[in-house]
């Protein structure tokens, strides 16, 4: 059985809705990327160097990472050897395979980690204009669906109209906001909004940050004195440290994850605008280069549209075309 027959065998497990959401919000990703790839094959008849070299290049501008491509290039030439695979068309499937390959991790859990009946703290990071504050919002949403208690935490105080649009959020969504004025101490936001959802039974605490980069020591030095301020008062929290990226700045996105990780243990990845942009390669370059997990991406601009990052889902969005073709022949 062929590597696309068992990734759509393994979709038909899943939600029809997830996995339509996946295959719409990566079509800017697939069209340009595969049908690169398409183009590649039908002029390569054989594999060789000349046909790596191009795929190389396709690889490259989806915003895979050099590293990454390299990696992957290497892996793809030895399955060509080992394998004995001549014909560039018999290379389509190992391409997707090895890109399966670089997002599942053994023993790793995409899942938020949350803790049974006791308050579960999660820290949000990252630059500003990111969609940090949005996708608080739709993970309070999506918390509150489930049927948790959720409070958010207006700890971005230095950015003229975080709070307000965190409040929107709150309202829309209908959970509480522990909010200072502008220009506060982020820390003791933070420590009002533990004490809060504490004596309120609150299940879940989203926490906002500063994401001021360009005074990133005293951005780093806020986020760790948070921190310190939450795991006083909650041993072994925060639960997770979440950074938000934004997908449709690529290499930058990948940069910005770097800097982060190399400060402040950042736990998980959320990718906002991943249904915005071309270069859906991003995640794999994060994936292989940072060992870190994708654990939610933003697949639209309604409420609902944060979801659980799942390889499969996304490997399938990513070559549904070709999977369709290989149905029809």
């Amino acid at each position: 059985m062929s590597f696309f027959k068992k990734l759509k065998n393994k979709m038909t497990t899943q939600s029809d809705t997830v996995t339509e959401k996946f295959k719409d919000g990566l079509t800017k990703t697939r069209t340009s990327f595969s049908s690169k790839v398409n183009t590649l094959v039908s002029r390569y008849r054989k594999v060789d160097e000349e046909f790596f070299e191009e795929l190389e290049e396709i690889l490259i501008e989806a915003d895979v990472g050099v590293a990454t491509v390299m990696d992957l290039i290497d892996e793809l030439k030895d399955e060509a050897r080992i394998r004995n695979i001549k014909e560039t068309v018999d290379l389509q499937s190992v391409i997707s395979e090895k890109l399966a390959e670089l997002l599942h991790k053994e023993d790793e859990d995409s899942n938020i980690n949350l803790k049974d009946n006791e308050l579960s703290v999660i820290l949000f990071v990252g630059v500003n204009g990111v969609g940090k504050t949005t996708s608080i919002g739709k993970l309070a949403h999506k918390l509150k669906s489930e049927g948790k208690k959720v409070m958010l935490a207006a700890g971005d105080t230095f950015r003229a109209g975080a709070i307000d649009q965190l409040e929107v959020w709150g309202e829309r969504v209908g959970v509480d906001v522990v909010k200072h004025s502008e220009g506060s101490d982020p820390a003791a936001v933070v420590f009002d909004a533990v004490k809060s959802a504490q004596s309120k039974g609150v299940d879940v605490l989203l926490c906002d940050t500063a994401g001021r980069l360009q005074n990133k020591v005293n951005l780093m030095n806020e986020l760790e004195k948070i921190k310190r301020v939450i795991s006083r008062e909650i041993p072994g929290a925060p639960h997770e440290v979440l950074l938000v990226v934004d997908a449709t700045t690529g290499q930058n996105a990948m940069n910005q994850a770097k800097t982060f990780s190399q400060t402040t243990d950042v736990t998980g990845i959320v990718l906002t605008k991943l249904d915005g942009t071309a270069k859906g390669g991003i995640v794999l370059a994060i994936r292989h280069e940072l060992d870190i997990p994708v654990k939610l991406v933003g697949l639209g601009e309604k409420v609902e549209d944060l979801y659980r990052f799942d390889p499969d889902q996304f490997v399938y969005g990513l070559f549904a075309d070709m999977i369709k073709a290989e149905e029809e022949e």
